[in-house]
């Protein structure tokens, strides 16, 4: 019996639980809340409510400007990740004993499972889906949830001790974690989210959130190349492992002369050539290698080669949309920061045509400089960001005594497409890699890959 589980169910029942968010992660939450007793205030800014809890009774709405009216009257508020833990009307409530959590942290305290959890600048989605389809391929039943998959909580009571959850985590939803996760991996840190978040160096602390409820029994998995790592691994209670694509890593996975290469078993034991990866490029190396050493002690490294020479790669992640008179077209949607369009720039062995730009989430963009300089031969620009792009090359340019790239700007993703087109040739590379979140013109990355799929896909 789970007993924490059982405990939680006597708690609940009759309490008085706002539900901060009606979007995709607290539907269920709200569903299986609903269930078990529980008084739901349903809150949320939009006044629309969403079709699938039209049909469940007994369930009060706060909706509109005033939606976190009275909070404080709450006995749990569930915050869904886009909602800021900081607003002074969750302060006041937390203040006078209110219990504050999400739809995810209520889900890693039930479980019985062993949870595994990826957070990061970059990387997450890929890593968190690798590791996944590690252990399903060593015949365990992995649940996968947080940012990918479908939410959980509603999904608690199926789970077992024999069982996986396998959670990606942003930083928003690591902001309140004070929660015990087995396995954790941070894949690296960068500037991102700033216009969520009240400093760099909350998003910082906030990624740390995500092993500081370890054990000693814990095992944290870090970037030996990033420079957050010895902060976090000073901070660690568990055991450290890290990956590497630049050589050999004291415990963990690392990749060095064309191999990928574990020793946590204290000895050089090869995985995989990487030129046998199918998902292409230096990141996705790290990305294995991450996960593998996550979860090779569990699944055995043949299991981690036959999901990495298969496995295609995650929608609108450098998605390879179609080939047309000799041009390679990659959807590259989730790149939604600097960082991330570098990783996927790096991918390449030639210059490309790059489609970037979206939405302003206050962060530094001058990094970008070199890369641009280095791989692109054609840069095309959308979105709120773009002044901040084109700066960014032309400053690079400045400091070599070059000339930029053609360098061009346009209001919306199909003309850029168009013009990507009428300017492409046999042997060229066109990649739409943001570098930018996609909230000016699109309700999230995936709508942006799709249309930019649908574009590509319908020219001539």
């Amino acid at each position: 019996m789970n007993t924490k589980l059982e405990q939680f169910k006597k708690d609940i029942k009759g309490r008085q639980v706002s539900v901060i968010g009606l979007g995709i992660s607290n539907i269920p939450a709200i569903k299986y809340l609903n269930g078990l007793g529980a008084h739901i205030i349903a809150r949320d800014k939009n006044e629309q409510i969403p079709e699938e809890l039209k049909e469940l009774d007994n369930i009060e709405y706060v909706l509109g400007e005033n939606y976190l009216a009275n909070l404080k009257d709450s006995d749990y508020i569930f915050r869904s990740p886009g909602v800021k833990p900081f607003l002074p009307e969750i302060e006041e409530a937390v203040e006078n004993g209110v219990i504050l959590t999400s739809e995810i942290e209520t889900l890693i305290h039930l479980t019985e499972a062993t949870v595994i959890a990826i957070t990061g600048s970059d990387g997450k989605t890929t890593t968190t889906t690798l590791t996944s389809l590690f252990l399903k391929q060593a015949g365990k039943k992995v649940f996968v949830g947080g940012n990918i998959g479908t939410p959980l909580l509603d999904k608690v009571e199926e789970m077992t001790k024999e069982d996986y959850v396998v959670l990606e985590l942003s930083s928003f939803q690591l902001m309140t974690l004070k929660e015990k996760i087995d396995r954790v991996a941070i894949t690296n840190v960068a500037p991102n989210h700033l216009d969520y978040h009240r400093s760099y160096e909350e998003y910082i602390e906030a990624k740390s959130n995500i092993f500081n409820g370890q054990d000693e029994n814990g095992i944290l998995v870090l970037n030996a190349n990033n420079e957050f790592t010895s902060r976090y691994e000073q901070q660690a209670k568990g055991k450290v492992r890290k990956f590497s694509s630049t050589g050999k890593v004291e415990c963990g996975v690392y990749y060095e002369n064309g191999k990928i290469i574990s020793n946590i078993s204290g000895e050089d034991d090869d995985i995989i050539d990487a030129k046998d990866i199918k998902i292409v490029g230096i990141h996705n190396v790290e990305n294995v290698c991450t996960a593998s050493a996550l979860v090779i002690d569990i699944t055995g490294k043949e299991a981690i080669k036959k999901v990495a020479t298969e496995f295609g790669g995650v929608e609108h992640r450098m998605e390879l949309v179609r080939e047309l008179d000799g041009v390679k077209w990659y959807n590259d949607s989730i790149a939604s920061s600097p960082s991330r369009t570098i990783a996927g720039l790096k991918s390449f062995n030639q210059k490309i045509i790059l489609i970037a730009g979206g939405y302003d989430k206050h962060i530094p963009y001058d990094v970008m400089g070199p890369y641009l300089m280095d791989k692109v031969k054609m840069l095309i620009l959308v979105g709120t960001t773009a002044p901040k792009i084109r700066e960014a090359a032309e400053i690079e340019a400045k400091k070599r005594n070059e000339d930029t790239m053609p360098i061009v700007e346009f209001d919306n993703l199909e003309k850029a497409v168009k013009y990507a087109r009428e300017n492409s040739k046999n042997g060229d590379i066109v990649a739409m890699s943001p570098a930018s979140a996609s909230f000016d013109l699109y309700k999230n990355f995936e709508v942006r890959g799709n249309l930019f799929k649908e574009l590509v896909n319908n020219l001539k």
